[in-house]
């Protein structure tokens, strides 16, 4: 992890956000980052032990550890053993998923669905994270 002096003020940080995000609630910040940075090769812009930034083509997806949400009602839905983000797709177009296959297969991660050609133009896989999140890395088939 990088260190616990946050970059900026968590209010400066949340008036800097616009459009759509991604906020995922995670077991273990640590773990989350190194799938996503080893994996997915999204660039980690901050991360401690509670929370995390990565990005991946100029848009953030920030990482909270369970024990930031104190109170929220999302904690009740979500046991030790629950399969976060069921019937949910985390998708990054614009890189390779042969290469992002490859590197989940070395780490030991679960492939889903590995790389092919889909009827849809895209050739992608099905990456699952250590908290069940599924990725879906893809590049544009040529037309």
């Amino acid at each position: 992890m990088d260190n616990d002096k946050a970059w900026m003020t968590a209010p400066d940080y949340g008036r800097s956000l616009a459009g759509f995000g991604v906020n995922l609630l995670v077991r273990d910040v640590a773990r989350s980052c190194a799938f996503l940075r080893e994996v997915l090769k999204l660039e980690q812009v901050f991360a401690n032990a509670d929370f995390a930034v990565l990005r991946h083509d100029g848009h953030d997806i920030i990482l909270h550890a369970d024990g930031t949400y104190a109170d929220h009602p999302l904690l009740s839905l979500i046991g030790d053993r629950a399969i976060r983000g069921v019937g949910a797709e985390l998708r990054l177009y614009g890189l390779d998923p042969d290469a992002a296959q490859r590197r989940a297969e070395a780490r030991g991660d679960t492939v889903l669905a590995a790389t092919k050609d889909k009827p849809h133009g895209l050739r992608e896989c099905y990456l699952a994270d250590p908290d069940g999140y599924i990725w879906v890395p893809g590049v544009a088939l040529p037309a």
